[in-house]
């Protein structure tokens, strides 16, 4: 039991990773936070389910167009810096939508300005903070650190959601927007005071024209970096809208109002913490559990789709949210221990322009299907794609050919994050690929 739990927990033993893991906690609260009450606030500006994806597709269309460059940015510079920009930023955002909110003279243009510069900002940010995680914690404690990772964003979405729920009802959107500024300061504080020379640092690309075809050409003919990037994009686009139809699931097919809204997307968000202290306690990433995962989250979403009443949508989205962890950290470290180090930010970029870019095409047809016909049908239709998208992940990934013995690798041992996530299937012989870690 006790080695169970050091094994979940071990990335907390570097300091650097504390910092960061327990001001991430409450940044991740503010930020949840602020996604909740934006969202009311559209829904009482518009009253408009279209409006809402809408304007949730210009927060992220930032990272569709410039994720790309972003992680050249990633790969170019120092990491810990872009960090404290991109936090400084994010909070000087929220702070000027708190006070126009309080002082009663926001109106939706506003909303949406500050929601395109804050994808902005995040575009930025994404690539950065995943491949900083490296520099924490080094190769053999990533698959870990990226499922704690997850873990600080799930225990945020269990409590972001149910504290905005609370505060909305009682002093209204706006202060919402003032806290989440506040929530950007320990995280800050924690990246000013690490000891940067415990950090490990992998070699920065150096300036060349071409880079980000370069990060194309690299991803592309990779064989296994092609297939998850794939199955991502089909995924980010129908899948993970759930900012979006839990507010309308709870406003209007189940007759709820804020606290409703709020409650579920905590029960929600508490499956996804199980689902990321699970990952991180298994330390170890595959192609099954990645196709396995990304299955039962397309059967759950079904599930919830045809729940009958709050309770019982409330009941199955536990499993819903484990499954979406599961999935969404097994993905992550695969694609960083399967890139080089040259490439990972513009790898991790490209995942972040297929799973949040990819808002601004899905976020618009979710938004439209729930408000032609019901909530209930844009989940069915992000269940569906999702089972699809795990048939050609089982496909690709899956299958099998017969290697020798001496070359089948055999694990022991708690330091083997890195080997179980590639796992590779034999790459095709016929296509080039570039030289990276294949462990």
């Amino acid at each position: 039991m006790l080695v169970s739990v050091g094994r979940t927990f071990d990335s907390l033993r570097v300091r650097n990773y504390r910092l960061f893991f327990f001001g991430q906690i409450l940044s991740w609260s503010g930020t949840w936070m602020q996604w909740v009450a934006q969202a009311w606030l559209i829904l009482r500006l518009t009253d408009s389910g279209l409006a809402l994806g809408m304007v949730t597709a210009l927060q992220w269309l930032p990272v569709l167009l410039f994720g790309a460059w972003a992680g050249v940015v990633a790969d170019r510079f120092d990491k810990r810096r872009i960090l404290l920009a991109t936090n400084v930023s994010s909070a000087v955002l929220s702070l000027a939508l708190g006070i126009a909110t309080v002082a009663g003279f926001v109106d939706l243009w506003l909303v949406i300005a500050i929601a395109v510069v804050l994808g902005i900002v995040t575009a930025i940010d994404n690539p950065t903070r995943q491949t900083f995680t490296m520099e924490l914690v080094g190769r053999d404690r990533l698959a870990n650190a990226v499922s704690l990772n997850t873990a600080t964003f799930t225990i945020a979405r269990v409590a972001g959601p149910a504290i905005a729920g609370l505060l909305i009802a009682w002093v209204d959107v706006g202060p919402v927007f003032v806290i989440n500024a506040l929530s950007f300061v320990p995280v800050t504080l924690g990246l000013l005071a690490m000891r940067q020379d415990e950090l490990r640092p992998t070699p920065r690309a150096q300036r060349a024209r071409g880079q980000v075809r370069e990060g194309l050409r690299y991803a592309s003919s990779t064989p296994i970096l092609r297939t998850l990037l794939t199955v991502m994009a089909v995924v980010g686009t129908l899948q993970y809208n759930f900012h979006i139809l839990i507010s309308l699931l709870a406003k209007n097919t189940f007759g709820g109002d804020a606290r409703e809204f709020g409650l579920l997307g905590a029960v929600l968000g508490g499956g996804m913490l199980l689902g990321s202290l699970a990952s991180a306690a298994v330390g170890r990433n595959g192609r099954r559990l990645l196709v396995g995962a990304g299955t039962a989250l397309g059967l759950c979403s079904l599930l919830v789709a045809a729940a009958p009443n709050i309770y019982v949508a409330g009941a199955i989205m536990v499993p819903l949210g484990m499954a979406s962890m599961l999935f969404l950290t097994t993905m992550n470290s695969t694609l960083q221990l399967n890139s080089s180090d040259e490439m990972r930010g513009r790898v991790m970029a490209l995942y972040f322009v297929l799973f949040l870019g990819s808002t601004p095409i899905g976020a618009p047809i979710i938004g439209w299907v729930a408000e032609a016909f019901d909530p209930r049908a844009a989940l069915a239709l992000g269940g569906v794609a999702t089972l699809g998208a795990m048939t050609y992940a089982a496909v690709k990934l899956l299958r099998r050919s017969p290697a020798p013995a001496a070359e089948r690798m055999v694990v022991s041992g708690d330091d083997h994050d890195d080997i179980e996530a590639v796992e590779t299937d034999p790459i095709d012989e016929r296509e080039p690929v570039p030289t990276a870690d294949r462990l």
